[in-house]
């Protein structure tokens, strides 16, 4: 079951919310490198548990928020790829 549309990578929506804060900035109050904050902003790396309990306490939101947003954008990549034949496991 295909979902409709290619959900938006985590690190998208975050450079929404620190518009007019520099990644050098955001990082280092985040209390990680500018180099980890740029790839997640560039959708080269995902938003880590660890990740959302930090984007959670100093963006006032809850982890679930990107860790859901992180699951969904890596279920519909994963829908995209081929993969080989499953059977089931356990009888209907």
């Amino acid at each position: 079951m295909s979902r409709m549309h290619n959900p938006a990578h985590p690190g998208e929506v975050l450079k929404e919310w620190l518009e007019g804060i520099s990644v050098t900035e955001a990082a280092r109050k985040l209390g990680i490198t500018r180099t980890a904050l740029s790839r997640i902003l560039n959708g080269h790396a995902g938003i880590s548990a660890d990740m959302a309990l930090r984007l959670a306490e100093a963006l006032g939101t809850r982890p679930e928020l990107w860790l859901g947003m992180q699951s969904a954008w890596d279920l519909w990549q994963a829908e995209q790829r081929p993969r080989p034949h499953v059977e089931k496991l356990l009888a209907a």
